[in-house]
């Protein structure tokens, strides 16, 4: 039946596996591991794939694991990735399956992707002799501080992929609907820990002292000129300050301020402007206001770019399972760590509707509540993807 109706038979297949994928779902989200501690979550992974007959590889780049689908003809490598990581945030739903560890979150939806991908992985396994090629299953940590797909790739995840396939929850799109961009889809994130060390003194002296917050301040100030008057306008950047520390009372002025700030950029010019104009801005700032200033400047991911090699048949694949529910989108500036992936074979990035009904829920938010119904959605889209990729 499924060569000849494959949109039942992967509906079928998802809706039989919906309610244990929902459980491992809530299981996942109530004990939440941040990056490279995703030990219970990697072993629920293995776990899952050993019940399923599928061969997988623990430990991958700390903390990840590998599964192979072998197809029954020779073809391409094609691999699906998923994160697991969590976020350092006290989660505030309500729910209960919420968070049992203080100050820890799957406000981000990765327990969604993880329960995701094991379902595409039963249903995939069930698929295997009529696919001509190999699936390779990438269940990935730390993706939330942008290091985990590039440990995996060092570890030899990457060795030998062809095509790959990622996808994120989307709670700005209904649960049902799909989107996708085109091109550049996310933004290269780049990250600079600055420290301007000045001369301590007493806050009623500041001609005997060197002060180091006003020249950061003054850093600050002129680093929004980075995007107004250097980069191309048609060149989307963004370049923030999260941090701004020194100092300990009223009536000091401090030895030295640290900052920290991130970088987000599509294009290769942009990314290159940026960083000289801040390494420019800074060496100003130490000659014109008397202070030391050090730089670390972490060039993290580049830009996750859509391949259209993948994104055509993908979105095709998409919309023979469910119809008209596919929507195109803008770029955003954030960044994900897929695109390490990405760089190595041509990829497409899916988002998969989430939002529930009657709510407006955000990303890294303690409220946030994807709909559950996202994860059969999205194994029967992967799964037909994959199924389409390797007829």
């Amino acid at each position: 039946m499924l060569i000849n109706d494959p949109e039942r038979a992967l509906r079928d297949a998802a809706a039989a596996l919906e309610t244990h994928l929902v459980a491992l779902r809530r299981s996942i989200h109530a004990q939440p591991e941040l990056a490279f501690q995703e030990t219970r979550t990697a072993g629920i992974v293995a776990d899952e794939l050993a019940r399923l007959g599928i061969p997988c590889r623990t430990g991958v780049g700390g903390t990840g694991v590998v599964g192979t689908i072998a197809g029954g003809r020779p073809g391409p490598v094609l691999a699906i990735r998923a994160d697991m990581d969590a976020l350092p945030i006290q989660e505030e739903t309500g729910l209960s399956f919420a968070s049992e560890v203080a100050g820890q979150m799957h406000a981000c939806g990765h327990d969604i992707h993880t329960a995701t991908l094991l379902g595409v992985a039963a249903v995939l396994k069930d698929l295997a002799p009529q696919l001509a090629g190999s699936v390779r299953l990438i269940f990935q940590p730390a993706e939330e501080i942008l290091e985990g797909a590039a440990a995996m790739i060092a570890d030899g995840a990457g060795e030998g992929i062809d095509l790959a396939l990622g996808f994120h929850n989307a709670p700005d799109q209904p649960v049902g609907r799909f989107g996708f961009t085109r091109g550049a889809a996310l933004a290269a994130s780049d990250s600079f820990d600055v420290v301007i060390q000045g001369k301590s003194g007493h806050a009623a002296h500041p001609y005997a002292a060197v002060d180091p917050i006003v020249a950061a301040a003054a850093f600050v100030s002129q680093v929004q000129t980075v995007v107004s008057r250097e980069v191309k306008p048609v060149h989307p950047a963004v370049v923030t300050i999260g941090q701004f520390a020194g100092g300990t009372t009223y009536n000091i002025i401090p030895e030295r301020v640290h900052l920290k700030g991130t970088v987000r950029t599509l294009h290769a010019a942009a990314r290159d402007t940026a960083e000289a104009a801040i390494r420019r801005l800074l060496g100003g700032i130490e000659h014109g206001m008397r202070v030391r200033v050090t730089i670390d400047y972490n060039r993290k991911v580049p830009p996750l770019v859509n391949d259209d090699r993948v994104l055509e048949p993908a979105l095709a694949a998409v919309r023979k399972q469910f119809g008209d529910v596919v929507d195109g989108g803008d770029p955003s500036m954030g960044a994900e760590d897929f695109s390490q992936f990405a760089a190595i074979a041509p990829a497409f990035h899916l988002r998969v509707g989430a939002g529930q009904p009657g709510r407006d829920d955000r990303l890294h938010n303690a409220h946030y509540q994807p709909d559950e119904r996202s994860i059969g959605l999205g194994v029967q889209a992967l799964s037909r993807i994959a199924l389409d990729l390797l007829a």
